[in-house]
């Protein structure tokens, strides 16, 4: 492993102008990595992935290299691109073991994060670094939101996860109350009540959007978000449908065929479909079946039946009338996106929303409550989860600057108060 990361950092041409950089959603310094790597200097290459991008060893498992940092790569124009995810993949992991430090200084602030996917990871370890006492707040039974709950293990193992939460939020002594639905038993008021300064709101997208069309309450028909968070307890069959062509649809099929399903199917409105070119040639690799210009009218008990599309060079679709031809199958799962919970929105009636029910904040994640902040899908949409980290980098800052502009914690009503000292025997 080692030499073959060698054998790609020898590839890197230090650019002194680096596209691959530019191409990297949160500008990580590539040529600089490089060099320390190169230079036996590991772990200063690993303290700078780590200090400009918390979630670098995620990212370099699951970024969309071929469209960003390699996809912009000099050496890719005539021949092959310098493959920065393995190299930042071995640093980071290999790095990972030196995070022994515990917390910061306290700055006597306390913060909380409503919702631990890639935006509210990020914003509670850079509150940490400041000083802040941060809680998390996770309606699931483990970190990662989307990471974990989103992601088949295949492709981001749920160790990288686990070994984050360890050095990342337990030696920080950053607080998490898993299996805590902000919004229900808990009110974004109760937070401010208990003297948290700022609240970051970061519950993503965990609402499936539906076709709306006859059958889709049949119950061989599922949801891609819910059979992805747990698709041990789905029984598919033979024969499998998925209605959609996005990234999240490719991680469908793949762990359908792992499941024991032997035959899948993948239908795209149009020719390209939404997936990378990266994820959707694993799909073809392992057996999935695509069939493009094909619209779902209605699923049935036996199976679904598309109409078909005329796709102009524009890319507008046309149906084509009497094209309908039913296409059999034991489920279905449709994978159009997602959108918001209304938790806390029911909850926090001021907080304003768009149309799609996305949070409105400003370019730094304010929004229109005092102390409120929000980022990551649960603004933005659906989106990469290294555009969340850039995004939620600048969100942290604000959260900083807001809370210093903020009076300090009094004295302690209960300081001079008796404690009482149990007597547990030993």
């Amino acid at each position: 492993m080692a030499l073959h990361v060698m054998d790609e950092a020898n590839h890197c041409l230090g650019c002194k102008n680096p596209r691959c950089q530019q191409g990297c959603p949160i500008h990580t310094n590539i040529p600089e990595v490089i060099r320390l790597l190169k230079a036996n200097q590991l772990n200063e290459a690993g303290r700078m992935l780590f200090e400009n991008n918390p979630l670098t060893t995620v990212c370099s498992l699951v970024c969309n290299h071929e469209n960003q940092c390699e996809g912009h790569c000099v050496q890719g124009i005539k021949g092959a691109p310098v493959h920065f995810s393995v190299i930042e993949n071995y640093i980071s992991s290999t790095y990972a073991s030196q995070m022994t430090h515990g917390p910061a200084q306290p700055n006597g602030k306390k913060a909380a994060i409503v919702g631990s996917g890639p935006a509210g990871l990020t914003i509670a370890v850079i509150l940490a670094r400041y000083g802040y006492d941060v809680t998390i707040f996770e309606s699931h039974d483990k970190i990662g939101g989307v990471l974990r709950y989103g992601i088949p293990e295949f492709r981001l193992p749920k160790s990288v996860l686990d070994d984050f939460e360890y050095r990342h939020l337990l030696l920080k002594d950053i607080k998490v109350r898993p299996n805590t639905d902000v919004g229900k038993a808990l009110r974004i008021e109760d937070l401010f009540r208990d003297g948290y300064k700022a609240v970051f709101i970061g519950t993503g997208v965990w609402r499936p959007n539906a076709l709306h069309i006859k059958g889709e309450s049949l119950g061989h028909v599922h949801f891609a978000i819910n059979y992805l968070q747990n698709p041990d307890v789905y029984h598919l069959g033979n024969r499998l449908i998925v209605i959609g062509a996005g990234n999240a649809a490719m991680d469908v099929c793949r762990t359908a065929l792992r499941n024991g399903t032997r035959h899948v199917d993948c239908f795209s409105l149009s020719r390209k479909i939404a997936a990378s070119d990266y994820e959707a040639s694993y799909a073809k690799l392992e057996g999935v079946q695509f069939f493009y210009n094909k619209k779902p009218v209605e699923i049935t008990d036996r199976g679904v039946v598309f109409r078909d599309l005329q796709e102009a060079e524009d890319g507008t679709l046309t149906e084509i009338a009497g094209s309908e031809k039913l296409y059999p199958t034991d489920s279905v799962i449709v994978s159009i996106s997602q959108g918001p919970c209304t938790t806390i929105t029911e909850d926090e009636k001021e907080l304003k929303t768009n149309e799609r029910g996305l949070f409105v904040t400003d370019e730094v994640g304010r929004t229109n409550v005092p102390g409120i902040f929000a980022s990551g899908d649960a603004v933005k949409g659906a989106r990469t989860v290294v555009e969340a980290v850039a995004y939620s980098k600048k969100v942290a800052e604000a959260m900083h600057e807001y809370m210093q502009t903020l009076p300090p914690e009094g004295p302690d009503p209960y300081a001079d108060v008796p404690v009482v000292a149990y007597d547990d025997g030993n």
